[in-house]
Parts: structure tokens; C-alpha cells; sequence
């Protein structure tokens, strides 16, 4: 896995500035001068706990209130990774604005209400942590990367506690099934415990900021630990009969990384919903993306269209039904989830149901006809 294809577009440090081994570089600095001329601090949020937040400045980490800044739209709150422009004093002192994000990491929440949920803002390295400990989801890596994809970051997967597997060869099956599953996307197996892997690794997310993303149970916190080269974050052990692991990560946290840049630890994911992630999947999916377009209908659907190319592809064992399936799922749940809040799209799908609808009522009809 190269590091330097993950950070050759990152823009500049302002290297003379002290929140530069936090991020801060020229373009930051642009945004914020009108705050500047208004006396106010620029700092990054590095912690976010019930309306308040802890945020590094020039002058050190302060504690800021963010009740002039808390929108109705939940997208937009104040989130570990933002830059902010901060009261310079007051008890207790205000966040006064966010600056605009570069990126930010979005899933739907299991709440009925329709809302996204942003758990880290201008990130450019998204590291999917998957345990080796537990059988490979691979449906799940794809939902991962396709959340990562639509954040605007990089996406790589970290193959964690490879240790415990033990063969050097199965360790390397896995890694080619997970590549297959992530096309584009660096993977690599490390181990926190034994430090195999952590130099490549380290140097991939050096002079970014980087989001550690995954299930409870994963090894984030065992790998942010590795990885800052202290033990910062709280770690227990992990179940034996399934491999899971508690919520030891209760808040997400961002750290400064010994070799550059910065590490945003989040809590163990659940749940993985996708919110308004069309591009993400289609990139995780490029090589059904291509294929569609070979198909001889625009609109094709992939299910029982003459000259449909993806089916082509699956006939002949180019594609493997597995990936078909998964591509299916999280299309259709990306759709529903856009049709929530989006009255066309809404429209659009009642549309397409009666007419599937009709079709499998003249399907119906035709049978009874031939059986008359």
C-alpha cells in the first residue's frame, strides 16, 4: 500500500502555525480572516460532549459552550474535526461559527425521523478497521466503503488482530477476498499487539486527518493506541465466544500522530445506514457501474432485460453473484432512505411500484389465460 498516492492532494501545512500538527494550512487560514478580524480564536474541535466541546487553539485546549451554533439540522451541529472560530474569553466562552467542511462522514440514524448522523468532519483518510478475530462480512466492508467513498475521503481497510490468525497464507487469502470486495482501496492486515503492519500503515495516514471506523469488537482503540505510540485510549478485551468487543469508545476523540497528522477514534458502529450515499456505492460497485453501461436500455434493472450486460457478466463468471446481491441491497436502501426526505424521488418509486405491480398482475393474467 503506497502513502503517497493517499497524500499527494492534501493541501500545504502552514508549518510556522501551532495548530499546524492539527491540520491548519493556508486555505484555513484564508476562511478564517474575517473571523481574525474580529478578534476571535481559530481552533479544531477535538472532543464533543452534550453541547459542549473541547477545542485546541494556538493557546492551548479550551473548554467552548456551542449554543450559538447548534442548527435544527442535525447535519450541521458542531462534530470532532471542525475548524471553529472561538471567543477569545468569556465564562463560559462560545463557539461563534464553523467553517465550511471539506468532507464529512454521514450515516442514517436508526431513529424514524429520517436524520443523518455526522460522526467526523474534514477528514481525508477514512480507515475501515475489520477483525480477523470474526468471520469476514464482506456485505458490510462495501457498506463501509460506500459511506467512506460519499464522505469525500480516501477509504482504506485495516485487517486488525492478524495475530490470531495465526498462517501467514490465510492472512493473505483474506486480504485478496477483501480486495475484491474494495476495489481501488488499499487493504492491509496488521497487528497492534505485535506491530506488524503499523509502519505502513502509520506512514499511509501521516499529514492527514484520518477517521478509524468499525464495529465494536474491531481493535480501533488497541490501533489508535499503537499508532499515537501511548496508550490514550481505554481498551478491553474482546468476547471469546464471538470475537465482539464492548463500547469502549464512548465519544470520538481526535489525536495527534507521532509521524504527522491526526487520528479522529470513534465508538464501535452497530449499525452502518447509508444516507444519501449514491455516488459512495457506485464507487464501491465500479466494476457493476461499468458493466451497466453495456447494457442495451438505459434504465435497465438488471433483472430480466434483454441484453442486459451485468447479467451477461454474471452468466459467464465475470461477476460473482455474491457482489451482484450486495449492490442490489444497498441500492435499494440507499433509495428508500433519499425517498424519505426527497418528494420527486418519493414519487418516482410509487411510480416504478405500480408499474412492477401491473406487470406482475399481467404476468398473473397471461398464466390463467394459457391454463383456460
Amino acid at each position: 500500500m503506497s502513502s503517497s498516492s493517499l497524500s499527494s492532494s492534501l493541501p500545504s501545512p502552514a508549518s510556522s502555525h501551532p495548530l499546524a500538527p492539527y491540520g491548519w494550512d493556508a486555505s484555513w487560514e484564508s476562511e478564517f480572516t474575517p473571523y481574525a478580524e474580529q478578534g476571535l480564536l481559530a481552533g479544531r474541535v477535538v472532543r464533543v460532549d452534550r453541547g459542549q466541546c473541547d477545542v485546541v487553539t494556538a493557546d492551548g485546549v479550551l473548554r467552548a459552550d456551542t449554543a450559538f451554533v447548534t442548527p435544527h439540522d442535525p447535519l450541521r451541529v458542531v462534530c470532532t474535526g471542525d475548524w471553529v472560530a472561538v471567543e477569545p474569553a468569556g465564562d463560559p466562552r462560545y463557539v461563534r461559527d464553523c467553517l465550511p467542511r471539506r468532507s464529512a462522514f454521514v450515516r442514517s440514524t436508526s431513529s424514524k425521523r429520517s436524520e443523518g448522523q455526522i460522526l467526523a468532519a474534514n477528514v481525508d483518510h477514512a480507515v475501515v478497521a475489520v477483525s480477523l478475530a470474526a468471520e469476514l462480512d464482506l456485505a458490510r466492508v462495501e457498506r463501509f466503503l460506500a459511506l467512506a467513498w460519499e464522505s469525500g475521503a480516501r477509504p482504506l481497510v485495516v485487517l486488525t488482530k492478524a495475530d490470531l490468525v495465526g498462517d501467514p497464507v490465510t492472512v493473505s487469502h483474506l486480504v485478496e477476498d477483501v480486495e475484491g470486495a474494495a476495489p481501488g482501496v488499499p487493504v492491509c492486515a496488521v497487528s497492534a499487539l505485535g506491530g506488524d503492519g503499523l509502519d505502513v500503515l502509520g506512514a499511509a495516514v501521516a499529514g492527514g486527518t484520518s477517521v478509524l471506523l468499525g464495529q465494536s469488537g474491531a481493535g480501533k482503540s488497541t490501533l489508535a493506541n499503537a499508532l499515537v505510540g501511548e496508550d490514550v485510549m481505554r481498551v478491553h478485551a474482546t468476547r471469546d465466544v464471538d470475537g465482539k468487543g464492548r463500547h469502549t469508545t464512548t465519544t470520538r476523540n481526535l489525536l495527534v500522530l507521532p509521524g504527522g497528522g491526526v487520528l479522529i477514534d470513534t465508538p464501535g458502529l452497530r449499525g452502518v445506514g447509508l444516507w444519501d450515499a449514491e455516488a459512495g456505492v457506485g464507487q464501491v460497485f465500479a466494476e457493476i457501474e461499468e458493466l451497466a453501461r453495456e447494457c442495451r436500455f438505459h434504465d435497465c434493472a438488471h433483472g430480466t432485460e434483454p441484453g442486459c450486460a451485468v447479467l451477461a457478466a454474471l452468466d459467464d463468471g465475470r461477476l460473482a453473484q455474491r457482489r451482484l446481491d450486495s449492490y442490489r441491497k444497498l441500492q435499494r436502501e440507499n433509495q428508500w432512505i433519499v425517498a424519505k426526505t426527497d418528494a420527486r424521488v418519493r414519487a418516482e418509486l410509487r411510480r416504478d411500484w405500480k408499474r412492477k405491480g401491473a406487470q406482475g398482475r399481467a404476468a398473473m393474467e397471461l398464466k390463467r389465460g394459457r391454463r383456460g
